[in-house]
């Protein structure tokens, strides 16, 4: 008896009841009885016809056992090899082992025995798509005439020759496909991205358009529409996209939110904050937007509604390692450090946000001078994903430690490893300078600059560290300004600049000559621009805000510079830096007499 596919739902009936006559299972009334071949009452039956073998493999691939299952439908085929369902089931699971090389030949046979079955055809031209031979899938897929067979044909020689490379062909195939089947948004879907590996992105919306009259409200085709854009760099017209969608379903949550990121990723936090309010009165159920509106208090330094709406959120739901870690980050901006060691404790070891949650603790640790802690907070960091960035962050914190040869050793073992490295340099110069080995430290940066004149990070050290001394100023300012010229953003190398203009006004205002007090003033009030800029750079710096303190005092503007000393005490002064705030500071409340 052969198989063939139209007969399958009468056959398959008549196959049970002759299963149920034949096999002879022990209490087994349905195909569900079934036991597996190795079980007693259902074995190899060499004397049983095909059917037998099929129902057990049918039955075995219902239950996902694919290996057994290939091996009774190739049972079934040795005793009925003249069934082209047989052949194209041994051939479907071979496809789905991974092996469509060997389900070719079952495929092509089966087609042989039955040359006008449709399905069989797209079958093979399936396999000849996952095996890339587009010459013969066109041989089973096309007509004599060259058209494809229908439309499920014409898909998938579509896709073989986009993905050749063969652009043109591709877009004639969806050409066809649109004329073929004008009603299916899968036409004009396969039109718009043949337009757009051509590089033809008005032709591509166009062709999205025009799936939209099909359809006017489907979603996935404004979703096509919008990530078109995107992809083109194309935010504006990616945000008109999302309005569009917006006036014909005011509250669609789905794309509430991608207007909400779109409005994230552009920093347009009004925006933002609009729609996820929106998000919030419609769909309060959604956590996602609550975090997000947490998220933007803490960008815009709202601490205490940021953490009100993360506590929220967790409320909700407490197992949320990544609302855990913006918790922890705004008690920690918020100086509650405590309560931010606590939430970054809430992460678990398997969690991708565990790294980062340690490194926030060693910078608390550090920040609270346990460098011990710090340290072995950097290094179980370090022993889970090594990097260079940590290698020098537990170099430096060795040498905060007390362990200075420590450091130098652990960093010169480094740099026997990679000797061209210069990071590994500069960063030898910084722990040195941390140290107080001034010439050491300059001696290291030299020799970065030797290796990188432009290195930034070396050019600021020197120029801020020869400001420092009072020495070589147009060096100094010189080598500052190419280090802004790398990174004119940096809130640390302005500062370099205005303390180079505060040390260049300094001996003018005090020489008591008119003139060059003057000049002097000019200097000092660009000295404060400045530093005024690097103190918004940085967000809060202790350094810069003395140095501020130190640029009013010297403008005899008393009340601006105690306003600043007392902010660089509240900003936790680094003491090998700034040994003298506390004593300027006092000094000036005495002079003015403040309490």
């Amino acid at each position: 008896m052969s198989f063939r596919p139209r007969r399958t739902p009468v056959l398959f009936a008549a196959l049970s009841a002759l299963a149920l006559s034949t096999i002879g299972l022990g209490g087994c009334t349905a195909l569900g009885g079934f036991g597996r071949p190795e079980e007693p009452g259902i074995v190899e039956r060499p004397t049983a016809p095909s059917d037998y073998d099929y129902l057990v493999a049918r039955q075995l691939e219902l239950e996902g056992n694919l290996e057994e299952s290939l091996a009774a439908y190739r049972r079934a085929l040795g005793k009925d090899p003249e069934s082209a369902l047989l052949y194209r089931k041994v051939a479907e699971l071979l496809a789905r082992a991974g092996q469509p090389d060997e389900a070719v030949g079952f495929a092509e046979r089966a087609l042989e025995l039955e040359p006008d079955n449709t399905d069989v055809r797209i079958f093979l031209g399936t396999l000849h798509r996952i095996r890339r031979d587009i010459g013969a899938a066109e041989k089973v897929l096309l007509e004599p005439d060259g058209t494809p067979l229908d439309a499920d044909a014409g898909l998938l020689l579509y896709g073989l020759y986009a993905d050749a490379g063969r652009p043109e062909d591709a877009l004639r195939l969806a050409h066809w496909l649109v004329r073929a089947e004008p009603t299916s948004l899968r036409s004009y879907f396969a039109l718009s991205r043949a337009y757009e590996r051509l590089d033809r992105p008005a032709e591509a919306e166009q062709a999205l358009r025009q799936a939209l009259r099909q359809e006017p409200e489907n979603l996935a085709v404004f979703g096509a529409l919008a990530r078109a854009r995107r992809q083109r760099g194309d935010r504006d017209g990616e945000i008109a996209i999302y309005q569009e969608v917006l006036e014909r379903q005011p509250d669609h949550h789905a794309t509430l939110m991608a207007l909400a990121d779109v409005y994230i990723a552009l920093e347009r936090w009004d925006d933002a904050r609009d729609v996820l309010e929106r998000i919030e009165r419609h769909h309060p159920e959604d956590l996602r937007s609550l975090v997000r509106l947490g998220y933007l208090d803490l960008e815009q330094n709202d601490y205490a509604s940021a953490a009100a709406r993360f506590e929220q959120a967790l409320a909700e739901n407490p197992e949320q390692p990544e609302v855990h870690y913006l918790l922890g980050m705004v008690q920690r901006r918020a100086g509650r450090l405590d309560e931010a060691m606590g939430s970054f404790d809430r992460i678990p070891p398997e969690n991708e946000r565990w790294s980062d949650a340690r490194l926030q603790v060693a910078a608390i640790r550090e920040q609270q001078r346990d460098f011990a802690a710090a340290l072995a907070e950097a290094e179980a960091v370090r022993t889970r994903a090594p990097s260079r960035a940590l290698d020098l962050y537990v170099a430096s914190l060795r040498a905060k430690s007390g362990d200075f040869d420590g450091a130098v050793a652990f960093l010169q073992e480094l740099l026997e490893a990679s000797p061209d490295d210069e990071d590994l340099v500069y960063n030898l110069g910084v722990v040195h300078g941390e140290a107080g080995h001034t010439e050491e430290s300059l001696r290291s940066m030299r020799d970065v600059l030797a290796r990188n004149p432009d290195h930034p990070g070396a050019l600021n050290y020197v120029g801020y560290t020869l400001a420092e001394q009072g020495q070589d100023l147009d060096e100094a300012e010189r080598m500052i300004t190419r280090a802004l010229e790398q990174r004119p953003d940096d809130g640390y190398i302005t500062d370099s600049l205005g303390w180079v203009f505060y040390m260049r006004a300094k001996p003018l205002l005090e020489s008591g000559d008119g003139e060059q007090a003057q000049r002097g003033r000019a200097l000092l009030e660009r000295a404060i621009r400045e530093l005024e800029r690097a103190a918004q750079l940085t967000g809060g710096d202790p350094v810069i805000s003395e140095h501020l303190g130190d640029a009013y005092r010297m403008l005899r503007d008393g009340p601006r510079a105690l306003q600043f000393y007392e902010e660089a005490l509240r900003l936790d002064p680094r003491a090998g830096e700034q040994s003298e705030l506390r004593e300027k500071l006092e000094q000036l409340r005495r002079e003015l007499g403040a309490p």
